[in-house]
C-alpha cells in the first residue's frame, strides 16, 4: 500500500464547500484624489517649465527644462492612474478599480 500524504490532499467536502465572495469595485478615493492631483500639478509644472524656458527665468534654459522634466514626472503617473479610474468609472472591459494600488 503506497503512502499518501493527506495534508495535500483535495477531498471532496473542499471541493463542495461553496464560498462566496464578493467584488468590492468601489472607487478608492484617496487614490484616485492623488493621481488627479498629480495630473493637475504635473500639467502646471510643465506649462510653467516652458513658459521660464522661453522667458530665460534664471539666467538661461535649464532651468525650465528642469522644471517641464519634474512636471513630466508627475504628470505620466497621474495621467495613467486617471484614466484607469475614468475607464472603471465608465465601466469599460479591462478597467477596474482594483488595478490601481493602494496608498
Amino acid at each position: 500500500m503506497a503512502y499518501v500524504d493527506h495534508a495535500f490532499s483535495i477531498s471532496d467536502e473542499d471541493i463542495m464547500m461553496e464560498t462566496s465572495y464578493t467584488v468590492n469595485n468601489k472607487p478608492p478615493i484617496k487614490e484616485i484624489g492623488l493621481a488627479v492631483a498629480l495630473l493637475v500639478f504635473g500639467t502646471v509644472a510643465i506649462v510653467v517649465g516652458i513658459a521660464m524656458a522661453v522667458n530665460k527665468v534664471g539666467g538661461d534654459r535649464t532651468h525650465g527644462i528642469f522644471f517641464s522634466v519634474l512636471g513630466a514626472m508627475l504628470f505620466l503617473p497621474g495621467f495613467y492612474y486617471t484614466r484607469i479610474a475614468y475607464y472603471a468609472y465608465k465601466g469599460y472591459k479591462g478597467f477596474s478599480f482594483a488595478n490601481i494600488p493602494p496608498v
